[in-house]
């Protein structure tokens, strides 16, 4: 007899965790082969990621091999170019040649996440560092220690203003983390930039609301705009960037910022593939039941970021978060299993535990169970609670680690060696800047 296949696409929190449950079901099931199928071939612990641009963290530390993780479920390495619901196949693009693998299903999961949404404004996509993957946060991180380097140099004075000024826009969890983390960086680093002053640093958070972190509520919000501007952050509520051209962020309300580094976090949309499947969605997110599956489309299922999953605690949508997609993928593994027995699905209902922020100097902001915590306290739950969440006790070690060396050591200000293109062309961008045209013959006599 043919064996019942299982293919779950996407390597974030809902893909991994719905192999990691449906692995325990029916992992030693020889009529099931479960496939998940995903870009990168590690999970990356995104709760994390500005650690790692921050130099807090190895970059190693909060990505798991996904062959470690899963030792009972087929992997594929690859990325999705097509998916026919009607035919129950897809196709890969997979390989060094990137040749393409047909993969046959009888259930498919759509764990696909999201990527970031520009919403049009020119310049933004091909200017701004983003804040969603591991190429991101090493970016980011290359990009800092570049521009201290050359803000040091002589050959840099004539722009070490507008080399200095780091924008980021948005002021969600994402951002303000974001922001904190490199805020703390910088001006650790500074000592070891004789020709640097912390004056000349200017850190500006641009957040179109009355007050950053609104998942938060104002009482929190308000506590962390004043702990970050104590640190010499700037806060620019009611505003919004317009434009950046990689010189100059324009904003709504007729300021225009001179900046090299403009880090973009104020926006996601769904990927593209959802779009283009004949699903009901809305503004790029499946319509799913409260069981997690597709309209109209039995043994079709989505879960995460890119589904619309019905919050029965509340009557609304639930939230886009790894809590979230952790208890999805736990339902939603048994509803697999139960829909290839013929058995009775479970409905998933799961109230919001609390929501975490870290805000640098081994500050927080949290909100758990309704009750609102600050300072101290605040960062070693929010440390507690995701490294207890950080799969496998391998990772949790060396991140204990690296968190307690962090306390004796300063932060390290080497550069990732970076192969990816959009790296390259960030930090190739420093040196094509009209004013350093100029000064071209200095530097390369410095150098």
């Amino acid at each position: 007899m043919a064996k019942h296949r299982i293919v779950i696409v996407g390597g974030g929190f809902g893909g991994v965790y719905t192999a990691l449950e449906l692995e325990k079901l029916v992992g030693n099931n020889r009529d099931v082969e479960v496939t998940l199928i995903s870009h990168d071939n590690f999970f990356l612990f995104t709760p994390m990621l500005h650690e790692v641009a921050a130099s807090d963290l190895d970059l190693t530390t909060i990505v798991n091999p996904i062959r470690k993780m899963l030792r009972k479920v087929n992997f594929v390495a690859g990325e999705i170019q097509s998916i026919d619901l009607d035919a129950r196949k897809l196709t890969v693009l997979h390989g060094l040649d990137r040749h393409l693998h047909t993969q046959e299903f009888d259930q498919i999961v759509l764990s696909l996440g999201c990527t970031t949404n520009f919403f049009g404004l020119p310049g933004l996509e091909e200017n701004a560092i983003t804040m969603k993957s591991l190429e991101d946060a090493v970016n980011l991180r290359n990009r800092l220690i570049a521009i201290l380097e050359e803000a040091d140099t002589e050959c840099g004075e004539n722009i070490r203003k507008p080399l200095l000024t780091f924008v980021t826009a948005g002021g969600g969890f994402a951002g303000v983390e974001t922001l904190a983390s490199i805020n703390d960086f910088l001006r650790d680093a500074l000592k070891y930039y004789r020709n640097i002053k912390e004056s000349d640093l200017r850190v500006v958070l641009i957040h179109p609301g009355d007050v950053i972190l609104p998942e938060l509520g104002p009482e929190l919000g308000a506590y962390t705009q004043k702990k970050l501007q104590e640190r010499g952050v700037e806060i620019l509520t009611h505003t919004r960037v317009t434009s950046y051209d990689g010189h100059v962020a324009a904003l709504n309300n007729g300021m225009n910022i001179e900046s090299r580094t403009l880090i973009w976090t104020a926006g996601t949309t769904p990927h593209a593939m959802i779009g283009m499947l004949p699903c009901k969605n809305d503004k790029g997110r499946l319509l799913v039941n409260a069981k997690m599956e597709v309209t109209e489309r039995p043994g079709v299922w989505s879960l995460g970021d890119c589904a619309l999953v019905p919050d029965l605690t509340t009557g609304k949508f639930c939230p886009p978060t790894a809590q979230h997609a952790l208890r999805q993928a736990r339902t939603l593994a048994r509803n697999i299993v139960a829909h290839w027995r013929g058995a009775e699905k479970r409905e998933f209902k799961f109230k919001t535990i609390g929501l975490l922020a870290s805000i640098g100097h081994r500050t927080g902001v949290a909100r758990i169970f309704g009750v609102n915590f600050s300072g101290f306290i605040a960062w070693w739950m929010w440390r507690t609670i995701y490294l207890s969440k950080l799969p496998r006790f391998e990772k949790k070690l060396r991140v204990a680690l690296d968190w307690t060396l962090d306390m004796f050591f300063s932060k390290d200000l080497v550069q990732f060696i970076n192969f990816g293109e959009h790296g390259a062309k960030q930090i190739k961008r420093l040196s094509t800047a009209p004013e350093a045209k100029l000064e071209a013959p200095a530097k390369a006599q410095a150098s």
